[in-house]
């Protein structure tokens, strides 16, 4: 408007008008004047007009008739020229708006006889739609007559004037709407209440509407009028009309200005009352007709459909449903009900196809279809519209596929029945493929038993594009090309289903989120409309409700059909991109369904994408079960019945797979097409984005998913993920490459799928759990009996949804492990196990490693709900599962062994319920887990399941598979006690805090706290358990584990008994170590003495240890020891349990009972053990040194390092201080001499078993016989080495007949042959002079007797004799070896060393030791007065005598020499004693025995050995010698004290001695050496002496001793003469060596005299004697012719000493004079 009415355009305008109307007055001058005149005085006015009024616009429209006439004179020449130039002009003032309504009108006029006359028509047409819209002065009478004008044009010669009045026309009705549009929004703010419109065609009644509203009336109303064939009311002057013209007209309206029709009553009343029946009216001869019939038929000829009518028929009726469905709901059925009935079979093929497309416009519109639902198929009485429009499209589809070739209705029956291999070879020929070569390219297209209909483009998803609705220029029916109206029939269902549940679900998403901003709902569809009323009464859930019954009534009423034609087409389809958008329609549906929770169709849906997975006459019991349901109901659709036609097996595609059905019995292959592989990719696409919605038809999905992934051979790997494997047997899966790089995506989409199960709701999850376990059992069933490969689809999803969903575990995990445990882990085909484990152990480790919220830490009750599964497979006794058992406790030790806490007596139990008879591999596997809780968790886990660990490693001790276990639990015993050591205080703490928690709930139940050991406490309980265990093991059948066990047991309590409660100790005493003495004493005792070939295998055993009853006897020793020491180590704790001399009683009885055992080996191992009990010291003076424990040789390296280090420190925490213990001990019971009171009873209850052992034991047998048992040499040994030890607590009261008891122990152990195996061992060789340990212990007792009698008071001193008779005793044995019973034993050269005999002792050795210790004690003790009065010398004597008087005969040369010496000692101190005590009569027996001792010496029986050296016999002589010396110091001296018959046997022994002859035996050379000279010179000069002494008491002895003297010397005269006779007789011959020898002892004795006659007082010797010695010396003289140079110097040293006589004689006168 601006720009026609700013200045310039307005001057222009003036210019412009002036402009024309010169130009008209030019034009008309010549021919019409009146024009010219009215032009010139137009200008005037112009001008006139311009200059006057400011509003130069205003003031033209006033006087814009005036203004216009000349113009209208000029049309009115009919002059083309001018008419041109006025109608420009005109329009130019139109455009500037500057024209009245009269104007107009005489305008309209002016045109319309223009019109009559045919001029100028397109000008006029032109000028007609510029008056029309530019402004809207133009109304009623002239716009009628405007429009009629139009239409006049329309229908003219001229073909172009045609088209452009029917665009005019068009644009001129739309004008007339527009101005209603306009006027209504000027009028919307005072809308007055219109009055209602009487149901009458009467056209006064328009008399409310508003000037423009009423044009557009009474056009919309003539235009109804027109197509109707009647006369219209307001358009006068018409003069014909086409309907198709009409109709379109109509349609634009409808279309174009809908909210008019809505806004005004008038309006809506001319859609019912006009249009409606007008629309059915014409539709009639469509309906009626029927292709094919013949019309003879029929009475009255049938007007044929019209193509242009009904196809713009179809187009208004897409537009009033469209737009005013509210309005015309009646209708609108009718309309509904016509387009279903258009798809007939027996209407024409362009009907249908314009039918269809008229559907389709509908579908793409979900509200209205919803509209359609709720106002028909919602309402009771009511044809189901909605339900009819699905199942006709269905109908329709099946329609075309079953359209026969010849004509008849009948369907053909498939003749293959076979599988689809069948006829794939049969030579087809189909229409798709374009040339037969192997490269066709295969036009899409549908494909059914023969029938081939390719699928066209006709349009884009989601819009209604038609193609022959659009063909508004066609008058005759166009073809239609092939599959048309099937590509847009596929299309309706398409965009249906796409509507449906875009809009449904879109509305179902606004209503959960408003449902749960106002009520916490839950997020579960709900499944029933009761439930949702109870969840919330607000007016939402009322829509809601509303709504959802909309929604659902939709879904009812189409699925059927849907499913149907959706099933049909997919098993046509074949192209991909097709077959995609069923499956896809499908999958919504299905989705769909299930959201709104309408079970049934939801499965058939599914269904039908699973039958499209699966290959064709698939034995499925799943499915076949479901379509069998459905396809027994048949759709009834307008009377025809529908069946659901089952899927062709004639399978155009292309084969990808061939694989094994997964069957029973195997049924040869089959095979997947590509289609079957797109419908399984749509069925993971389905589970994976809907699971929530799947509910019970998970089952429908899995199964189907599991026979695909069968067939295609995936197998399960780790964590249940499906992996392309191979089949194990039957023909091998066959995959074409073009599936093989499908299968990673499937399987990765059958992961994902089950990891979404995430993202389900626990409802929905619990469906798919459940699914799964049928499954499962199906697989399981089919897996019975036979050793096919199973299939483990099921397990292995569902050890993939158990690991997704581990964030909510409680919610499945007990129908899920429940499965795994009873069922899949106890079948019978190892595969199936196998795998059932794995899942069980994979989840139950992934379980425990998730970061729950709260943390396992704090939620006890889920670990133990998590870990409980794992000890439950204990209770199944197949190995394998139990082998993935115990791994799995393995790794979860490794990885969570931290944080197992209340978890721990689940997992140990699972150790523990191992049994010896389940194989090594188990046993060790379990035993690796029990190493690693031992050496890594003990402090990680509560205190009281240390118990548990200590049964479980006990009974892997008992295990007897695998000895090494056996040990090593042992040697995990220790460790665990060493653990319990350090860390004792903690431990403690907390199971006192834990005994504290039960004592109170076992008292609220009034029962009695019931556990081992009870009185003792907690921590001392758990001690107990581990002595009890090692207790067991100590008498296991299999020695190694006993030794083990043994030393274990002792060395802890050894190292960590200080930690027990003092009460404790009575247990351990009487409960662990007598129990197990006893059953280890019994075990012994009862042993199998059979010889053991070898230790399994081929180990060699010992003979040591060849038997049971050796391998035992092991044990015993082992044992014994073991609580003696304890004993002996602990004894400040047990004595004051009160029971102490008791349980020492029956140690002491262990002791005998051993020690008596017929086994060297454990005999003197009890004396072991009874050594070191007595060994003991009283608790006060060991209280300064730490009780370390002895070091004992234990297989557990660590005992003594770690013990002592720590027990210094740690082990009297519990009595406060060792200190105060000890004071304890003595101050505050009962004074210290009761304990010494009671120590002595227990000392001499010691006594007493020793006296019996050692009686039993050296006694010897009655019989003697191989068998017969003799106790060895270290037992006797150790038995009497026990003595002194004992002796030093028993002493004060040891009385004589202790000692007499002690010495028959002593005779009897000495006198204990060794057997002759043992005795290069014990003796050594013969000649070696040394003891035997036994024999050094012997003469120990009785040192250590003595020396406690030489300390001891005087009634002790009785004893002494005693001692030396035992001593003396043992002395003999040098002589006369003793007898040991019968048994006749070998001297030891003679043995033969491994035959069992026995062998003597050297008892040379000791006899002679224990000669030397009577002569010590004999000088320490010769004046006693017992020794005095008990003839104890003389006993020696007696003794002394036997040796002496066999000297060369003695057994060994050293006991005479020895006994020689020992006399001389001996005497040297008991002859003053003798002399003493002389008046007392005590030793006169003595003297005599002495005499004969001496006697039987000095001239012995027995000849020197033969072999005697010259110096060994220079040897001997000295020792003669001395003896003799002994008697001139010690006897002859004191012979007035002396018994005189005694003085005179020993003179007559000097006289024997100073004349011996030589002995006859000697060799010549010799002689002189042998004839013992020294001895006789010594014996003569004795004799001289005392012969000489003046102190000679008797003449006798005098007289006897001279008597003596000449006899010596006459005998040398008469030797001497005789010598030197024969000397001379015998010339050269040299004389015999014993005259020689003879000769020169005579020399000698000779000079020996002379100097023993010097060295006497003269007084002394006789004159005669003298006499004698001088006479000699002529005879002397003599001898010197002689020729033997040893006489010469004999006789030298013979001539020497008579110098001495030869002195000048004295002169009588001097003698005279003196």
């Amino acid at each position: 408007m601006s720009g026609t009415s700013s200045p310039e355009a307005v001057k222009k305008l003036l210019e412009n008008m002036q402009g024309d109307l010169r130009g008209l007055s030019l034009e008309c001058r010549k021919k019409f004047p009146p024009v010219k005149e009215a032009a010139e005085s137009g200008i005037i006015k112009v001008k006139t007009i311009a200059a006057r009024n400011t509003d130069i616009l205003a003031a033209l429209k006033e006087n814009s008739s005036e203004v216009v006439q000349p113009f209208l004179m000029g049309c009115g020449t009919k002059e083309p020229k001018i008419t041109q130039l006025c109608l420009a002009a005109i329009q130019r003032l139109m455009s500037h708006e500057v024209v009245s309504e009269a104007a107009a009108g005489n305008i309209i006029n002016m045109l319309w006889q223009l019109m009559e006359n045919s001029l100028e028509e397109l000008k006029l047409l032109q000028t007609v739609l510029v008056l029309l819209t530019t402004n809207t002065v133009v109304h009623d009478e002239a716009l009628s007559k405007a429009i009629v004008l139009c239409f006049r044009l329309h229908f003219t010669k001229d073909n172009i004037t045609n088209n452009t009045a029917a665009a005019t026309v068009r644009q001129v009705v739309t004008v007339v709407f527009e101005r209603v549009v306009a006027e209504d929004a000027r009028y919307k703010d005072t809308i007055d209440q219109p009055v209602a419109v009487q149901g009458n065609s009467n056209r006064r009644s328009v008399s409310t509407l508003k000037p423009c509203a009423k044009d557009a009336y009474m056009l919309f109303q003539d235009l109804c009028q027109l197509v109707n064939a009647d006369a219209p009311y307001w358009l006068v002057g018409m003069t014909e009309m086409t309907r198709t013209f009409g109709l379109e007209l109509l349609e634009s309206v409808l279309n174009d200005f809908p909210q008019v029709f809505l806004q005004h009553q008038e309006f809506s009343f001319l859609l019912k009352e006009r249009v409606c029946p007008l629309v059915i009216k014409l539709f009639s001869p469509n309906i009626k007709f029927r292709q094919g019939s013949s019309t003879s038929s029929s009475p009255a000829p049938v007007e044929k459909p019209y193509f242009p009518i009904c196809m713009r028929l179809l187009r208004v009726v897409s537009v009033l449903i469209k737009q005013f469905y509210s309005l015309l709901v009646t209708e609108c059925e009718i309309f509904l009900s016509l387009l279903v009935k258009f798809l007939d079979a027996d209407k024409p093929q362009w009907l249908r196809a314009v039918a269809v497309e008229s559907i389709h416009r509908l579908c793409v519109q979900p509200q209205l279809l919803r509209s359609f639902c709720q106002s028909y198929d919602m309402k009771q009485h009511s044809t189901k519209v909605f339900r009819d429009i699905v199942n006709a499209l269905g109908s329709f589809i099946q329609s075309l596929f079953l359209v026969p070739s010849t004509g008849n209705t009948s369907m053909t029956p498939n003749q293959t029945g076979g599988n689809a291999s069948g006829n794939t070879g049969s030579a087809q020929t189909n229409p798709g493929v374009l040339g037969m070569g192997g490269g066709a390219t295969v036009l899409p297209a549908f494909e059914y038993r023969g029938t081939w209909i390719p699928i066209l483009n006709v349009t884009v998803q989601g819009s209604a594009k038609a193609t022959y609705l659009e063909m508004l220029d066609k008058v005759e029916p166009p073809t239609i090309p092939e599959g048309y109206a099937m590509s847009v029939a596929f299309h309706c269902l398409l965009d249906l289903v796409r509507g449906i549940t875009t809009m449904i679900e879109g509305e179902l998403g606004e209503a959960e989120t408003v449902g749960q901003t106002t009520t916490e709902t839950s997020s579960l569809p709900v499944q029933s409309s009761e439930q949702q009323v109870l969840q919330s009464v607000s007016d939402q859930s009322e829509k809601e409700l509303v709504s959802r019954a909309v929604w659902e009534e939709m879904v009812n009423a189409c699925w059927c059909g849907l499913l149907a034609a959706l099933s049909l087409l997919l098993d046509a389809s074949t192209d991909e991109a097709a077959t995609e958008n069923i499956l896809k329609a499908e999958l919504t549906m299905a989705a769909l369904c299930g959201r709104l929770g309408l079970v049934t169709s939801r499965d058939a849906f599914i269904t039908a994408i699973c039958k499209g997975s699966l290959p064709p006459h698939y034995a499925l019991t799943v499915l076949n079960s479901t379509t069998a349901a459905l396809s027994s109901k048949s759709y009834s659709i307008q009377g025809q019945n529908v069946q659901m036609i089952s899927p062709s097996s004639e399978s155009h595609q292309q084969v990808v797979a061939v694989g094994q059905p997964l069957a029973l019995q195997p049924q040869g292959t089959v095979m997947l097409t590509s289609k079957n592989i797109q419908c399984m990719r749509t069925l993971l696409n389905l589970a994976h984005c809907h699971g929530a919605v799947l509910g019970t038809s998970w089952q429908l999905v899995l199964a189907t998913l599991q026979h695909l992934v069968w067939i295609l051979g995936l197998k399960p790997g780790v964590g249940g993920a499906l992996k392309p494997g191979r089949a194990v047997e039957g023909p091998s899966t066959v995959l074409t490459t073009a599936v093989m790089t499908d299968l990673p995506v499937i399987s990765n989409i059958l992961s994902r799928l089950f990891e979404s199960s995430q993202y389900l709701d626990d409802v929905s999850l619990h469906h798919l759990i459940n699914a799964l376990c049928s499954l499962s059992l199906e697989a399981m069933d089919m897996a019975y009996g036979n050793n096919k490969e199973p299939s483990l689809f099921a397990v292995a999803k569902l050890l993939e949804t158990g690991l997704v969903n581990m964030h909510r575990i409680e919610i499945l995990w007990r129908p899920l492990t429940g499965h795994l445990l009873e069922k899949v882990c106890q079948h019978p085909n190892s595969r199936m196990r196998e795998w059932g484990a794995e899942a069980l152990t994979s989840l139950i480790k992934a379980g425990l490693t998730f970061s729950h919220d709260p943390p396992l830490s704090q939620n006890q009750r889920l670990q133990l709900l998590l870990l409980n599964p794992l000890k439950e497979l204990s209770n199944i006794s197949h190995p394998d599962i139990r082998i993935k058992q115990l791994e799995c406790v393995l790794q979860i030790l490794q990885s969570q062994g931290d944080s197992l806490g209340p978890g721990w007596p689940l997992v140990l139990g699972v150790m523990g319920a191992i049994r010896s008879d389940q194989g090594e591999s188990l046993i060790r596997t379990a035993f690796q887990c029990l190493q690693l809780v031992v050496t890594d968790f003990l402090p990680t886990m509560p205190c009281t399941c240390l118990q548990i660990v200590v049964e479980v490693a006990g009974s892997f001790g008992l295990h007897n598979q695998e000895l090494n276990i056996s040990l090593t639990s042992i040697g995990l015993l220790w460790n665990i006690s060493d653990y319990f050591f350090q860390r004792g205080e903690i431990i403690e703490k907390e199971l006192n805090k834990e005994e504290a928690v039960l004592q109170k709930q076992a008292e609220e139940k009034g029962v009695m706290l019931n556990r081992p050991f009870h009185p003792a406490s907690p921590f001392d309980c758990l001690w107990l358990c581990l002595y009890a265990k090692l207790g067991e093991l100590c008498v296991d059948p299999r020695p190694a584990v006993r030794k083990s066990a043994g030393q274990t047991l002792f060395s802890t309590i050894g190292a960590h008994g200080t930690l027990l409660q003092h009460s404790t100790w009575h247990t351990v005493i009487w409960k662990v170590l007598f129990h197990l003495l006893d059953r280890v004493r019994e075990s012994s005792t009862t042993a199998d003495k059979e010889k053991i070939e070898s230790g399994g295998g081929n180990i060699l055993i010992h003979h040591s240890r060849d038997t049971a009853e050796k391998q035992w006897a092991e044990t015993w020793v082992l044992t014994l020891a073991g609580v003696a020491r304890i004993f002996n180590t602990r004894r400040y704790l047990l004595q004051p349990l009160g029971d102490f001399s008791q349980a020492w009683d029956v140690l002491l009885d262990h002791i005998q009972s051993a020690a008596l055992s017929k086994n060297n080996e454990v005999s003197l191992a009890a004396l072991k053990s009874f050594q070191e009990i007595l060994q003991i010291v009283s608790p006060v003076r060991d209280s300064e040194k730490p009780d370390t424990p002895p070091a004992i040789n234990v297989s557990v390296p660590v005992v003594v390092g770690t013990t002592t280090a720590t027990s210094i420190g740690r082990s009297f925490m519990r009595t406060d201080s060792i200190g105060e213990r000890i004071g304890r001990y003595n101050g505050s019971e009962p004074p210290v001499i009761t304990d010494e009171i009671e120590d002595l009873n227990l000392w001499w209850a010691a006594w007493n078993s020793w006296y019996r052992i050692g009686s039993e034991s050296t006694r010897p047998p009655i019989t003697c016989d191989k068998l017969t048992f003799i106790p060895s040499q270290p037992f006797l040994t150790a038995l009497i080495q026990i003595f002194p030890a004992l002796y030093q607590h028993i002493k004060t009261g040891f009385s004589m007949d202790d000692l007499q008891k002690l010495g028959v122990i002593l005779h009897g152990a000495v006198s204990v042959p060794i057997s002759s195996d043992a005795s290069p061992f014990i003796l050594p060789s013969y000649t070696e002079a040394v003891l035997t340990s036994l024999q050094e212990a012997v003469l120990t007792a009785l040192d250590v007797l003595q020396k406690a009698i030489c300390v001891g008071s005087e009634n002790m001193q009785i004893m002494y004799p005693a001692i030396f008779d035992q001593l003396l005793a043992f002395v003999e044995f040098s002589c006369k070896p003793p007898q040991y019973g019968q048994l006749e034993t070998k001297h030891v050269a003679n043995a033969k060393y491994n035959q069992a005999e026995w062998v003597a002792l050297n008892y040379v050795p000791f006899a002679e030791r224990s000669l030397e210790v009577v002569v010590d004690l004999y000088q320490k003790t010769a004046c006693h007065k017992a020794v005095v009065t008990e003839k104890v010398l003389q006993n020696i004597i007696k003794t002394l005598r036997i040796p002496l008087s066999l000297k060369y005969s003695c057994p060994s040369e050293s006991t005479w020499k020895l006994a020689v010496s020992s006399l001389l000692k001996v005497l040297s101190i008991g002859l003053p004693v003798a002399r003493q005590h002389a008046s007392s009569g005590k030793f006169d027996s003595m003297w005599p025995e002495l005499a004969n001792t001496f006697e039987d010496f000095l001239f012995t029986k027995s000849t020197p050995p033969d072999n005697l050296s010259i110096q060994e016999f220079q040897k001997n002589e000295s020792i003669d010698v001395e003896v003799v010396q002994l008697i001139s110091t010690e006897i002859l001296p004191y012979a007035n004290f002396i018994p005189k018959e005694f003085v005179g046997q020993i003179m007559t022994m000097l006289n024997k001695g100073s004349i011996h002859s030589q002995s006859s035996s000697f060799t010549e050379a010799e002689i002189d050496i042998r004839m013992r000279e020294e001895f006789s010179k010594v014996c003569f000069e004795t004799l001289l002496q005392f012969s000489f002494s003046n102190k000679v008491t008797t003449p006798q002895e005098g007289y006897i001793s001279r008597m003596a003297l000449s006899v010596l010397l006459k005998r040398s005269q008469d030797v001497l003469h005789r010598y030197i006779e024969d000397e001379r007789l015998s010339g050269k011959c040299p004389l015999p060596r014993q005259q020689v020898t003879e000769i020169i002892f005579v020399l000698k004795a000779v000079s020996t005299l002379i100097d023993s006659l010097k060295k006497t007082q003269p007084e002394n010797v006789d004159a005669n004697t003298w006499a004698q010695v001088i006479a000699l010396y002529p005879t002397l003289v003599e001898c010197i012719t002689c020729s033997s140079s040893e006489v010469c110097s004999a006789l030298k040293e013979a001539l020497v000493p008579f110098k001495d006589f030869m002195h000048p004689p004295a002169s009588k006168v001097q003698n005279g004079e003196s």
